[in-house]
């Protein structure tokens, strides 16, 4: 089962769209799914991700669109938690995701909001382990407290309990991929 992880385009606002290198990556996977962080702020985008796979999306403090502000969905015997993590001081503080990780009991936390790509994995209380993903901003602009400034997006493939995390970054109109393995 593969999964697309994307988010914080701020489309119109900040970007006129998704660059088309990533573009057509995303319509050449066969992602099932779609977790989108939110901070879209162009409906239209909705749309674009409907298309791709089964939407989940939560709202971004920059969104006005009626969106959840968090959503838990179970995909192969796993639980994947979405929230935007704006409200997390500082931003993408490690120790409130793995708070937010135990409240939900998710085994994958998916957040955005930093516009910095992030694939860690931690121990909960009782040693149960939880992977905190965010696949930065789609379109590589600046947040409030940063960020990479690298377009960026994730593929999550999920077989049983085991996680591969395809990381890709666009530089100089190539993507760079990076790949991280799990078992939750």
């Amino acid at each position: 089962m593969r999964l697309l992880i994307i988010g914080d385009t701020h489309i119109p606002s900040r970007a006129k769209k998704i660059d088309d290198v990533i573009v057509a990556r995303i319509k050449s996977s066969d992602a099932s799914h779609v977790f989108c962080t939110g901070d879209l702020t162009d409906e239209r985008l909705l749309d674009f991700y409907a298309v791709l796979g089964e939407l989940h999306v939560v709202r971004g403090n920059m969104d006005y669109l009626n969106l959840k502000k968090w959503d838990v969905a179970e995909i192969e015997g796993l639980k994947i938690g979405l929230i935007h993590g704006d409200g997390i001081y500082p931003r993408g503080n490690v120790r409130e995701l793995c708070r937010i990780a135990e409240t939900l009991a998710v085994n994958v936390l998916i957040s955005g909001h930093t516009h910095r790509p992030q694939v860690l994995e931690r121990e909960l209380a009782g040693g149960r382990k939880v992977l905190l993903l965010n696949p930065g901003s789609a379109t590589g602009v600046w947040g409030g407290g940063g960020g990479s400034r690298k377009p960026s997006f994730m593929f999550l493939d999920i077989s049983q309990r085991s996680c591969v995390v395809h990381l890709f970054e666009l530089e100089r109109r190539s993507l760079k991929e990076k790949t991280y393995s799990f078992t939750l």
